[in-house]
């Protein structure tokens, strides 16, 4: 019986009598739902019959929608289409595919059939997203909204994609949809959406090469990717970014002096100012503390070690807030330490004794300079001073200028905060230091 072809009308009998037994009770009610089930197992199983006029017609509809201009005018072909539409909705989806083939190459496409197609089946709607170059920015907006995960990973792919939509395509917060997106070059990534990319390589390292790889990153955002990079990536950091300050210097030379006769009462232009200066130690600060020089309040941490005071007259004297230089001291891998000796002008022994005093390993096993300390010792020679000061002011800035109280405050108490409101700044500290402010 299993392998029987029923009639239409037997079917529809059975399945009727079938349907009249389940209104029944007890086991005849059951014994006839099974029936219903089998019957239509049958017909599932069946042949279905294949109709050669509705194959013919599908293509002919289509070859007229395909009409040069010159064959056809706009309204012909839209109402040509909409038949087209019509029947593609009971087609087999290797009919979808082929019609989408077809006209994925036209330079005007009926919107009805666009809509269809687009959010249709992946592989039914492949051929428009990747290679319709007709397609707008509402097309593809729509195919967005609309679509699943394979059609946002088929968009991501697409030449050209605009700022707009990468942002929807980031927010989906799909890392498989991101890399994609990342690996697309002529993608036009956002700066919102760059730096959510960015935020989302501290969990997911496999985004780190490709956004380095990105035209669209700026200096803000490197310098917060920058914690969370291996080494190799952190010398690219700091070598790419580590930007030249002598125009923003030079265009300030004789500011100083304004600013001195104010007596440096402008807070915010005095940030800025010292953001632009040469000088990176703080003399005040040298003048109060209870060490003679920068260098020798690191002497005496590497022979009594690090604690929260030293630290803290360490951060001062090399022009940095406290939170700043801790964040630098608790860095795993160490580059920051480079930075801060490279920026103030220590040496490299006091390098060494900076990394003494934070109870980091000198030497390995064999007695050897330990890895950790080499790699960082070639990172500090990589460096120029002059870029050092950059990048150190840079962290410096974010998160003693542009963390303010209630910031603070929002994230040690986990409450969430509008990071569209927030300037760049504010962003790169949020991202950097949340985490350490939480702990």
């Amino acid at each position: 019986m299993s392998n029987a072809v029923l009639s239409p009308r037997i079917h529809q009998d059975a399945v009727a009598e079938a349907e009249a037994g389940v209104a029944g009770e007890g086991a005849e009610g059951a014994g006839s739902a099974e029936l219903v089930r089998i019957f239509d197992d049958i017909i599932a199983e069946a042949p279905q019959p294949d109709f050669k006029a509705r194959h013919v017609l599908l293509r002919r509809l289509a070859d007229v929608v395909c009409l040069p201009e010159s064959r056809i005018n706009a309204f012909e072909r839209a109402v040509t289409a909409d038949l087209l539409v019509e029947m593609l909705r009971e087609s087999a989806l290797v009919d979808r595919i082929r019609v989408a083939k077809r006209v994925s190459i036209l330079a005007e496409i009926p919107n009805s059939l666009i809509r269809m197609l687009i959010i249709d089946d992946a592989e039914a709607a492949r051929p428009l997203i990747e290679d319709c170059e007709s397609l707008t920015t509402a097309d593809l907006h729509y195919c967005a909204r609309f679509g699943n995960r394979q059609h946002h990973l088929i968009l991501a792919t697409r030449k050209e994609l605009d700022s707009i939509l990468c942002e929807f395509l980031v927010d989906t917060e799909d890392v498989s949809i991101i890399e994609a997106l990342l690996k697309n070059l002529r993608a036009r990534l956002s700066q919102p959406a760059l730096e959510a990319a960015v935020a989302m390589s501290q969990n997911h390292p496999q985004l780190i090469p490709l956004i380095m790889r990105r035209a669209e990153l700026r200096p803000s955002s490197a310098y917060v990717l920058f914690w969370w990079a291996e080494t190799d990536v952190r010398r690219l950091i700091l070598t790419r970014f580590g930007v030249n300050r002598e125009i923003m210097q030079d265009m300030a030379g004789d500011v100083f002096a304004m600013m001195a006769t104010e007596k440096w009462q402008d807070p915010l232009a005095r940030k800025a100012l010292q953001f632009i200066e040469r000088r990176q130690r703080n003399r005040e600060a040298l003048e109060k503390s209870p060490y003679s020089s920068l260098e020798a309040a690191i002497a005496e941490a590497a022979k009594l070690g690090m604690t929260r005071h030293m630290a803290e007259e360490i951060s001062y004297m090399a022009g940095i807030k406290p939170s700043t230089g801790a964040k630098l001291m608790r860095d795993r891998g160490g580059e920051g330490l480079a930075v801060l000796c490279k920026a103030t002008g220590l040496s490299k022994k006091a390098l060494r004794a900076l990394w003494k005093a934070l109870r980091r390993p000198l030497r390995n096993a064999e007695g050897q300079m330990h890895p950790h300390l080499a790699e960082v010792l070639i990172t500090y020679d990589i460096l120029a001073v002059d870029r050092a000061q950059t990048v150190l002011r840079y962290w410096n800035w974010a998160l003693s200028s542009a963390l303010t109280h209630v910031m603070l405050r929002a994230i040690s108490s986990g409450e969430d905060v509008d990071l569209e409101a927030l300037s760049v700044p504010q962003r790169a500290a949020m991202l950097a230091f949340a985490q350490d402010l939480k702990s």
